[in-house]
């Protein structure tokens, strides 16, 4: 018996042992019924709660692969970093610990483990605009990246992508150019491409939890740090950081990944419930994030932040320029063609 699915066509590109691209498709999509499958209960981390605008795409692909699948995979769903950090999360992922079969990470977050065509992804002003992203997402230079970590041999593999809205500049102090930024300590991970940006901005990266950036913003520990606004809003970090700058210096792409010894689990039907629960979900992430980045914003105001339009980014993408040359250098050619899916 085969389960019907509109609105998906799986072609033919290698992630793993299985053939797949998705792309979308005025056409029919026939899955295996795979309800009759031994039962799999996968634990899914993320660190941001679920009302977040990546919360709900992490909740559309449960319910999903739950629903596709026939109920024989199950998503044991662990949200609000309850499991850690994301550095964490693949910490336990690749280490064969197996707490953790899948969670929502962000591409940064990969570029920890040499990953340098995830770290292209994670380039300040990498992307113009959503659409701009979007293209990309249904690329086959977006299959390509989605396959790094797999090829790598570091105990994951991409399923699909999603974005959390761009990323923006917030304070305890007012501040509202590049001006600023300097000797400020900006809150960020560990990410070597993040610390980079914020260096040359003239700031001076600092590494500071996710979980304790509220009290660090509070005490004085950092100045500033950087989120997409639903998270700026929902973790009330404009309580204590009330002046915003939109600098849209790198929008939140992140991967979907999955454990190799998960995978392994999986039956060939419930595999295929897991790429078009994906993409299920990534396209309902396409549809959701720029009206959620607009609402945020006016909430936001409504809240009593201030808030700085940056209509000439010329000086901060000046400020990166060298450190864009240096990251793409050894991948022009993909480089470019994410640059080429740009309208």
């Amino acid at each position: 018996m085969k389960k019907k699915l509109l609105g998906l066509l799986l072609s033919a590109a290698m992630i793993g042992s299985m053939a797949f691209t998705a792309v979308a498709a005025e056409t029919e999509l026939d899955l295996p019924d795979a309800s009759g499958d031994p039962e799999v209960t996968l634990v899914f981390a993320e660190v941001n709660p679920l009302d977040t605008i990546i919360g709900q795409f992490d909740s559309k692909f449960a319910e999903e692969v739950e629903k596709l699948s026939g109920g024989s995979i199950k998503i044991d769903m662990q949200a609000s970093g309850v499991l850690g950090a994301e550095g964490d999360f693949l910490e336990d992922m690749t280490s064969g610990f197996g707490s953790i079969d899948m969670a929502r990470i962000s591409v940064s977050t990969l570029t920890t483990y040499n990953t340098p065509k995830a770290a292209l992804l994670a380039l300040p002003f990498a992307f113009k605009d959503h659409t701009h992203f979007w293209n990309f997402a249904n690329s086959e230079a977006a299959q390509e990246c989605l396959a790094e970590a797999e090829e790598l041999g570091i105990g994951v593999r991409g399923i699909c992508y999603g974005e959390e809205g761009f990323r923006h500049m917030f304070f305890n102090k007012e501040v509202t150019d590049l001006a600023g930024f300097q000797d400020l300590k900006i809150r960020v991970s560990t990410d070597p491409t993040m610390v980079a940006m914020i260096n040359a901005f003239g700031a001076n990266a600092t590494v500071v939890a996710y979980g304790e950036l509220y009290q660090s913003l509070d005490s004085g520990v950092v100045d500033g740090a950087e989120n997409p606004l639903n998270n700026y809003k929902l973790n009330s970090f404009y309580q204590v950081a009330p002046w915003l700058v939109m600098t849209g210096h790198q929008l939140g792409v992140s991967e979907l990944i999955i454990t190799d010894p998960a995978w392994d689990k999986l039956t060939d039907a419930q595999r295929e419930c897991i790429f078009a629960a994906a993409k299920i979900a990534q396209d309902f992430d396409h549809q959701i994030v720029e009206e959620g980045e607009a609402a945020s914003l006016e909430e936001l105001k409504e809240l009593g932040v201030t808030i700085t339009e940056v209509d000439d980014k010329t000086p901060w993408t000046d400020a990166v320029a060298d450190l864009i040359a240096e990251k793409t250098a050894d991948n022009a050619e993909l480089w470019q063609a994410i640059q080429d899916c740009a309208e």
